[in-house]
């Protein structure tokens, strides 16, 4: 029975791939036309339960044996059971990505999965931010993540098997190393760390004079590491700081400094080559996804920008298709809270269409006659959108109108496809795009001419105007508007696309293009929770608001940044902690345990300052009173877990001024990232 069925679902699914192998096909020809550099990809044809499991093992056929995996798969399986959430596809970030297809999908999900793919397969070739893990490997030309992640699924169910190792000791180790996966530096390219023996036997004389005279005890003694940090101590007047900058790369600095706590000797002692091995892997895995986390509005909204595109105005969906797709983007899109597809979509839209702008109006600024000042009223706008329609040989391509692409320019027709399109080698009634170039499929979906865009080259203001007309140089004028529009370069949105999928992550995509334009034109604003009357309100509209708001949801993956600042602290290999805070409050809560997880990764007490928000009772009072907000005053706090419990006790504000922000610190930008 088991065998007659495993069949059958083998024989289903070869069945639905043969159907899909020429829109995979058609799909990637579409998108290399359009620019994209995907990854090749493979597809795979799975059931319900296998997505499920692929989605809770992010992506990936095999990963290590633990709990979170189960909970992910239940909760999976819940959202499609009770909310009506229906997973069409998953993606992973591989040289080659493989893309798993749902087969309950209708054909029509399947071409709008199979183009999402294809976007993001681009995205994952060619962000920098995904290329600061590749440079880090030995072969850079490949990412095999799959093959890492299955080495590291192996190795930890071995440990797990492994007579002399508790299962349940591997199983509290991974969840020790996972509560600091945020806590690495995902600005820098990822370097494997160096092994370290543990601590150095015997010291030679010299350095145990120096040690002796530096009244150290035999503890620190044994985790002196190196010659040159011994002699900075000896001669400096007040401590060395160990490390000497904070360290963000918190899972690094446990991985080679840190010791695992015995119970029965009361202290930290050596970790087992096994913890140091999945501390290794788990930093490893944190470094792979970190840039999936950096870059989510951005690379979703790709995926949904050139999927649409490629759906809808090439219609790759097909009329009988059309509204099944409809319904899935719409769904897509429309879904609560802070939707990444949605928001990146629009802010990708917002990229093209401020570049195209500003390209035609620079052309306009240099007619005769016209400059900013007089722009807007001597300019017909309707006039020169109606100009900026593509001509019709390039929006209705047919069978019966191959002949009128011999009236547009050359760099606009591939004529190697059009003759096969003459001979009726290429369908292209089917795929009209086949026998057209870059350039001339941009100007077939030039964005300011699409109807839901169409009001917005109108939209400039006047100081934007005065921005762009004091930079242009007068060497190239116009005798009239018709003129200058010839020169137009309609490939300018699609090339800026291009160029800010290259260097940008989340946090600077939002900081460039979130501007009072656009959040005004979509009507964003700000909410917070009332201490006075308990409830949620509208806190502003105010634009420097709302981005650095939405700014904070991304900084770090939206988690705390914490940075290790003394591995020494007190003199006693105490390990200090800061939380580089920016305005937002740690959950106490939730550093309380976590940092008993770090004190199993660390071996001795562990230590953290923050500063919190506190408002007392009497304050509300009066603020309800009044009907306004209680002012919080900010005050510095030291968390410290010594095995036994956690305390909190407060600190003078100068141990923690160098953790505030000057103002709301959203900006994580290294300078050579900066836009």
């Amino acid at each position: 029975m088991s065998r007659t069925n495993s069949n059958a679902d083998r024989f289903r699914k070869q069945a639905i791939a043969t159907d899909l192998e020429e829109p995979v096909r058609e799909a990637r020809n579409l998108a290399q036309k359009l620019g994209l550099e995907p990854y090749p990809v493979k597809y795979w044809i799975v059931d319900y339960d296998e997505m499920n499991e692929l989605i809770a093992y992010g992506g990936f056929q095999s990963r290590y044996p633990h709990w979170r995996w189960g909970m992910q798969y239940d909760k999976q399986q819940k959202q499609g059971q009770y909310s009506g959430g229906k997973a069409f596809e998953i993606v992973n970030n591989d040289n080659p990505a493989h893309a798993f297809l749902q087969e309950s999908n209708t054909l029509a999900d399947q071409k709008a999965v199979i183009t999402h793919v294809e976007a993001h397969s681009d995205f994952f070739s060619n962000n920098e931010w995904f290329g600061l893990f590749t440079r880090g490997q030995a072969d850079e030309a490949q990412v095999n993540a799959a093959a890492m992640l299955e080495r590291h699924a192996r190795a930890i169910d071995e440990y797990m098997s492994d007579p002399e190792i508790d299962r349940a000791e591997v199983e509290k180790w991974v969840d020790h190393c996972l509560s600091l996966e945020d806590n690495i530096d995902q600005h820098r390219v990822f370097e494997r760390r160096l092994d370290i023996d543990g601590p150095v036997d015997k010291i030679d004389e010299d350095l145990a004079k120096k040690l002796d005279e530096l009244d150290l005890s035999d503890e620190i003694k044994g985790e002196v590491f190196d010659e040159e940090w011994v002699e900075k101590l000896e001669g400096e007047d007040g401590p060395v700081n160990f490390p000497e900058e904070p360290q963000k790369d918190v899972l690094a600095f446990v991985r080679e400094y840190g010791k695992q706590y015995d119970e029965e000797a009361g202290r930290g002692v050596e970790m087992e080559p096994w913890q140091r091995d999945i501390l290794d892997m788990m930093r490893a895995e944190a470094y792979y996804f970190a840039a999936q986390k950096m870059t989510k509005v951005m690379n979703e909204g790709w995926a949904a920008y050139w999927e649409s595109l490629m759906m809808s105005d090439e219609a790759f969906a097909g009329d009988d298709e059309f509204l099944n797709y409809a319904d899935h983007m719409a769904k897509v899109l429309a879904s609560p809270g802070l939707n990444p597809y949605s928001l990146g979509f629009e802010l990708w839209e917002y990229v093209e269409n401020t570049t195209n702008r500003r390209e035609v109006l620079e052309r306009l600024l240099r007619v005769e006659g016209i400059s900013w000042r007089n722009l807007t009223d001597v300019v017909d706008f309707d006039e020169v959108l109606e100009t900026l329609e593509p001509p019709q040989a390039i929006d209705d391509i047919s069978s019966e109108t191959l002949d009128q692409l011999e009236d547009v320019p050359d760099e606009w027709v591939d004529h190697d496809a059009l003759d096969r399109a003459r001979d009726g080698e290429i369908d292209v009634e089917k795929y009209p795009w086949k026998v057209l170039t870059y350039e001339g499929l941009a100007r077939r979906h030039y964005s300011l001419v699409k109807r839901q865009h169409r009001g917005f080259l109108g939209r400039i203001n006047q100081n934007e105007l005065e921005r762009i007309g004091r930079y242009l140089f007068d060497d190239a004028r116009y005798v009239s508007v018709a003129e200058a529009l010839e020169d137009v370069e309609f490939t300018a949105g699609w090339d800026r696309m291009f160029d800010v999928r290259e260097s940008h992550n989340d946090v600077t995509f939002l900081d460039e293009f979130l501007t009072e334009e656009f959040i005004t034109a979509n009507n964003y604003f700000t909410y917070e929770h009332s201490a006075a009357t308990g409830q949620f309100h509208v806190a502003s509209d105010a634009a420097d608001d709302v981005k650095k708001k939405l700014l904070l949801q991304f900084t770090n993956f939206g988690k705390p940044t914490i940075a290790v600042y003394d591995g020494n602290y007190n003199n006693a290999n105490e390990l200090l902690l800061g939380h580089q805070y920016n305005g937002v409050m740690l959950d106490l809560g939730q550093a309380r345990e976590t940092l008993k997880r770090i004190f199993e990764l660390w071996g001795r007490p562990v230590n953290l300052l923050t500063i919190v928000k506190e408002v007392d009772d009497h304050d509300i009072e009066v603020a309800k009173r009044r009907n306004r907000e209680p002012e919080p005053e900010e005050r510095g706090k030291l968390l410290r877990y010594d095995g036994d419990e956690v305390t909190m006790e407060d600190v003078p504000w100068e141990e923690v001024d160098h953790l505030a922000a000057d103002d709301v610190d959203y900006d994580t930008k290294p300078d050579e990232w900066l836009a």
